[in-house]
């Protein structure tokens, strides 16, 4: 089992920036790919970004790519998404989410390739 707290969430106006947390307890962190993904109401989650366990490959959906960078610090259990930038649209849900890669240093995005989820931190983009 592996669990996942996200932190940094928050109300910010459009052009700022915020640093979302997330912290893994658990099984052993560097074995995973770790994503972010978002969820706006009334719309489906949807993907952000990935790293995977290394931390040498990442992938960005192209609504936040040169926006957004994620990153990972495997002595301290923990990704980051930094949000630069910041726009109306992303005001959404956002969650992280562990991916076990056991075979090696790659990742997957699609949502259902995923096995533990956090509960989410709320961002809010004023405009």
């Amino acid at each position: 089992q592996v669990q996942l707290v996200e932190s940094g969430g928050g109300l910010v106006q459009a052009g700022g920036s915020l640093r979302l947390s997330c912290a893994a307890s658990g099984r052993t962190f560097s074995s995973y790919a770790m994503g972010w993904f978002r969820q706006a109401p009334g719309k489906e989650r949807e993907f952000v970004a990935v790293i995977s366990w290394r931390g040498g490959s990442t992938y960005y959906a192209d609504s936040v790519k040169g926006r957004f960078t994620i990153s990972r610090v495997n002595a301290k259990n923990t990704v980051y998404l930094q949000m630069n930038g910041l726009k109306p649209e992303d005001t959404a849900v956002y969650s992280c989410a562990a991916q076990w890669r056991p075979g090696g240093d790659g990742y997957d995005y699609r949502i259902s390739e995923y096995d533990y989820w956090g509960q989410g931190t709320q961002v809010t983009v004023s405009s």
